[in-house]
């Protein structure tokens, strides 16, 4: 009995796993990167810059950055403390004017020029981490590698009750685990959107949820009005 009941459990869940990535795909059939970008190379750099900054933001600085930069060449011979003045405003502008350097110049000497299509070749350029590497390689190539796994992701996964953690590493083996490997890319943008106008951190709209009825919103003491 107690072995039937665990395999319906299972059943039950696989079954709204399903539902949720289908709600998904329907609410947000079109669902593209929030970070804005015209190439590979522009997108490692804005991703690169997202790292405890919102995407608004980024978007704000990006323009003016790849008039400047545009190609990993141009952003390898970049001075230090321009390319810093330019990126201030996202937080952390020295680290992150060093990275984008420090990845611009092996990508010209590694690579000639392109970024590599393989996430433990993107992982060892600097300040490229997995979620980096997953961000381009599936929004890029199309290459699903891995579930990106930013604040709203993080978030949302734990209401939803597709993890327990707070880890990004152990969130991203959580829902490759349940989710098909063919909605990775997808899977994570949705959610994105979701979070940005559903799934508020702050005041989400669940009444006009479209996962309302298979989420169990843990951690929410009430559903807000």
């Amino acid at each position: 009995m107690a072995k039937m009941q665990s395999s319906k459990k299972r059943d039950d869940e696989k079954q709204r796993v399903h539902t949720i990535v289908a709600k998904l795909a329907e609410a947000y059939p079109v669902a593209p990167c929030a970070l804005h970008h015209k190439s590979p190379f522009e997108l490692i750099v804005a991703t690169i810059l997202s790292a405890q900054c919102t995407d608004e933001r980024v978007n704000l600085v990006t323009p003016a950055l790849f008039v400047k930069y545009r190609t990993p060449l141009a952003l390898a011979q970049a001075d230090q403390m321009e390319l810093e003045a330019i990126i201030r405003s996202t937080g952390f502008y020295r680290n992150k004017a060093t990275n984008l350097i420090g990845m611009a110049k092996a990508v010209v000497e590694k690579y000639d020029g392109q970024l590599p299509r393989d996430l433990e070749e993107l992982v060892h350029l600097p300040g490229v981490g997995r979620k980096t590497a997953n961000v381009v390689l599936g929004t890029a190539f199309g290459i699903a590698t891995g579930v990106v796994v930013d604040t709203h992701v993080k978030r949302i996964s734990n209401l939803l009750g597709l993890t327990t953690s707070q880890n990004p590493e152990q969130i991203e083996r959580d829902l490759m685990a349940i989710i098909p490997p063919k909605e990775w890319i997808d899977f994570s943008h949705r959610l994105i959107h979701h979070g940005r106008r559903i799934c508020i951190a702050r005041r989400p709209k669940c009444p006009e949820c479209p996962l309302l009825g298979v989420c169990p919103r843990v951690g929410l003491s009430k559903l807000p009005d």
